[in-house]
């Protein structure tokens, strides 16, 4: 009876857990996470936002043709430094660090959202490291991004030889 008793317990405080953390999953799924200021939109991401995805959805819901950002707050991110022999990114990443500076640019590349950003982390030693932000996610604290939309479309195209996707300026 003992053994039954425990095995209640413990599945009755599993789905309280689980409970709590779908609540607050609801909510931060829920939470508004930008507006429209004179400069453009200001985004406020939370713990846990995945930062490049937050932008992407930004992009394709409010129809952005094309825009400049910057940011910064605390983020998880991995960076990528381009290798031009291999064509690939050489990745690391970096965990519990403040983006002191993100910049990038939304464009279009074959009808979806591209994005091309890079930052500056720095950590409890004020070491910093820096390159094409290939992910990111919010750590403690927030990350915050002001949005600057321009008036024009702009796509992204794969050239060659560079063998990277440029963003190209209608004539």
């Amino acid at each position: 009876m003992k053994i039954l008793n425990y095995c209640i317990t413990l599945l009755t405080v599993s789905m309280l857990a689980l409970g709590t953390s779908t609540a607050q999953q609801k909510k931060s799924d829920s939470m508004k996470r930008y507006t429209k200021v004179p400069a453009g939109y200001l985004m406020v991401l939370r713990q846990d936002d995945d930062v490049l995805k937050q932008l992407e959805a930004f992009a394709e819901q409010e129809k952005i043709p094309s825009a400049t950002f910057t940011g910064m707050g605390f983020v998880n991110v991995t960076f990528g430094f381009f290798n031009f022999e291999t064509k690939e990114y050489d990745p690391r990443e970096f965990k519990g660090v403040e983006l002191a500076s993100m910049t990038g640019t939304i464009a279009w590349q074959k009808g979806k959202v591209s994005l091309h950003t890079h930052g500056v982390v720095t950590d409890k030693t004020f070491a910093a490291y820096g390159g094409h932000i290939l992910a990111a996610s919010v750590g403690t604290g927030s990350v915050e991004i002001l949005i600057t939309v321009h008036d024009k479309k702009l796509d992204r195209v794969m050239e060659q030889p560079l063998g990277a996707n440029v963003l190209h300026l209608e004539p």
